[in-house]
């Protein structure tokens, strides 16, 4: 693939699906039932106008921005996203090594193929760690435990998964526990011949994190089906603050979207939330992260650190979600789409690409720094808007 004809991060989009048979694209594209909440997820930023400042110096820029005391270059990082090495064996540290050279933040998933001790020793000041809780504590405790031993910063705890959702794409291609791979599914991926000679090589990935708690030996299908065995425990907020004791660094909660439940998550001692709807593969009529960021963020205020992760498709959307009281933005099938389309290379491309789009958009809305965005560059809907945003 030829990055440097990537513009956006369509371009990579198209670049990986050329690359991937339509099981693995369809994994990474796909949301619940009708997708209509993937549509929501992206559009909703477009019902946002930014309104640009002008007459102001930004001459220079800069986009740093700091999150649990820590600075980094950019006001975006990059999301969990599970399985990626089927997608590209090795895309885990590949991930975790292209946030580190941008100096943004990676969260490791909690069904990566790589482990928490090479995401330390490959990334140790940007890796965070996305953890799913198991069934048995003593799974999730382990975990825990070797994300402290390893020197990581931040652990976050994803809670909206429930139960298993109805990805239709996914059904219809056999793509689940057991694999059931349609013979036309067979015969698709023959027609993606690059990515077919790296699994012949590789063979199915290996759930790194969970693999010494089965049994000894097991292969990476076993390890699956373990991982299927331990999922989708009765997690309530009695396992948030028992993870707040085991846990003495930065904790946050992936998936909330309710302004009560960010409350509750404050009064705990929680140190940040992601608002988060699973990037609409989970509730398909869940509202997108964008709409429900407004009153989380007004329900909370600065008792905690408030992150977005859902839709970002431009660097204007990552403006758009700090305006509104985002600290820091996530994303997570564009920088796929880069590690799908090209590996190490292909990740940098995407945040570059996310990075000029940022620096043009911040000096066209007359902004020098993350910092000074507010409510006040976007568009007011009611003339009352507009009295309120006015600085005086």
């Amino acid at each position: 693939m030829n990055l440097d004809r990537a513009v956006n991060l369509d371009d990579l989009r198209r670049m990986a699906k050329r690359r991937l048979p339509q099981i693995c694209y369809d994994f990474i594209e796909g949301g619940a039932d009708g997708e209509e909440g993937l549509d929501r997820a992206t559009g909703a930023f477009q019902d946002y106008r930014i309104v640009p400042r002008f007459l102001v110096d930004v001459t220079q820029r800069s986009q740093k921005t700091t999150v649990f005391g820590r600075e980094y270059a950019s006001p975006f990082g990059i999301a969990p996203t599970g399985l990626a090495g089927l997608f590209r064996p090795g895309a885990d540290l590949m991930l975790a090594e292209a946030a580190r050279d941008a100096d943004v933040p990676f969260i490791m998933s909690g069904t990566a193929t790589a482990s928490i001790e090479n995401l330390a020793r490959v990334a140790p000041e940007h890796g965070w760690y996305q953890i799913y809780l198991a069934k048995s504590w003593n799974v999730s405790e382990g975990m825990v435990q070797r994300a402290r031993d390893a020197g990581l910063s931040t652990l976050v705890l994803t809670v909206d998964v429930p139960c298993t959702s109805n990805r239709e794409r996914n059904v219809r291609n056999g793509f689940g526990r057991p694999l059931r791979m349609t013979m036309r599914t067979r015969l698709e991926a023959l027609l993606h011949p690059g990515w077919m000679m790296e699994y012949l090589r590789t063979g199915t990935p290996m759930f790194d994190n969970w693999a010494p708690y089965a049994r000894p030996g097991a292969t990476a299908d076993e390890v699956a089906d373990f991982v299927v065995q331990e999922s989708y425990p009765a997690l309530t907020w009695d396992a948030v603050e028992k993870l707040r004791r085991l846990w003495p660094r930065n904790l946050v909660i992936k998936g909330i979207m309710h302004p009560d439940d960010a409350l509750r998550a404050a009064d705990l001692g929680v140190d940040g939330i992601m608002v988060s709807n699973h990037g609409a593969r989970q509730l398909d009529r869940a509202p997108a992260p964008i709409e429900a960021l407004p009153s989380v963020a007004e329900a909370v205020g600065d008792r905690m650190t408030i992150m977005l992760d859902g839709g970002i498709r431009r660097g204007s959307d990552a403006l758009i979600a700090h305006c509104l009281g985002a600290k820091m933005v996530f994303t997570g099938r564009a920088t796929l789409y880069g590690a799908a389309a090209g590996g190490k290379a292909g990740v940098d491309k995407a945040l570059s690409i996310l990075r000029r789009e940022v620096d043009l958009a911040m000096a066209q809305m007359g902004c020098p720094a993350i910092d000074r965005l507010g409510p006040d560059f976007l568009m007011w809907d009611q003339p009352e808007d507009r009295r309120r945003n006015r600085r005086p």
